[in-house]
């Protein structure tokens, strides 16, 4: 334990003093195929607390990463349609899936840019993409919403900064954060699994394209 204790605080350390390209790092990897929930959060406020007029600069640079990664993920489904999606989700969800978000894409867009975890936000995206929304419509609507969620999490890491500041300090704070990166790392290697599993069925097989309802 003392060893992931200290992998951790390495890590938060070079998060931190990578600053804004952090967040977009962070942004890209956990909006895209990595299974990351709350690290941008996490690492926003953590930069937000020691530098408060820099908020605008962090907003930008956390959406840009999460618009970003959500890109790679539209280049990937799109090309593959609905059976992209079926090598990722059950059957049983992905009929929900496509029920809710074919007929309510914006909304849907709007509301996972906006939700905190355990909202499924790639899982959003992707069906999105697989029902071939406009790819540049989409990107605006994450975009809008990210940058509001972030400015929420900036104005009340400003808000409530001192208090973050003496959890962040606890030791039980970094044993959890040992547990969450654990359980991000395990996370992660799952769905890069699905992904890459998905990637090599569907080579060369036709797909049957819907189109998402704004």
């Amino acid at each position: 334990m003392i060893a992931v204790r200290s992998i951790v605080l390495a890590l938060f350390h070079l998060l931190i003093h990578l600053g804004p390209f952090g967040l977009l790092i962070l942004g890209v990897l956990d909006s895209s195929f990595l299974f990351l929930p709350l690290g941008n959060d996490l690492l926003l406020v953590a930069l937000t607390v020691r530098h408060h007029t820099s908020l605008p600069l962090y907003v930008a640079m956390a959406a840009g990463g999460s618009t970003l990664g959500c890109y790679l993920v539209d280049l990937i489904v799109r090309k593959s349609g609905g059976a992209g999606l079926k090598m990722v989700l059950s059957p049983k969800r992905l009929a929900y899936v496509e029920e809710k978000v074919g007929h309510r894409a914006a909304a849907a867009l709007l509301v996972a840019a906006l939700a905190p975890p355990p909202f499924p936000f790639t899982t959003v995206i992707a069906a999105v993409s697989a029902l071939h929304y406009p790819r540049a419509k989409m990107l605006a609507l994450i975009a809008t919403g990210r940058v509001i969620r972030f400015i929420i999490i900036g104005l009340l890491a400003i808000w409530l900064g001192r208090h973050m500041l003496k959890m962040a300090e606890a030791p039980a704070f970094e044993w959890s954060m040992g547990a969450f990166i654990g359980l991000c790392v395990v996370g992660s290697a799952i769905s890069l699994y699905k992904w890459i599993s998905a990637s090599r069925s569907l080579g060369g097989k036709p797909q049957r394209q819907r189109h998402a309802r704004a």
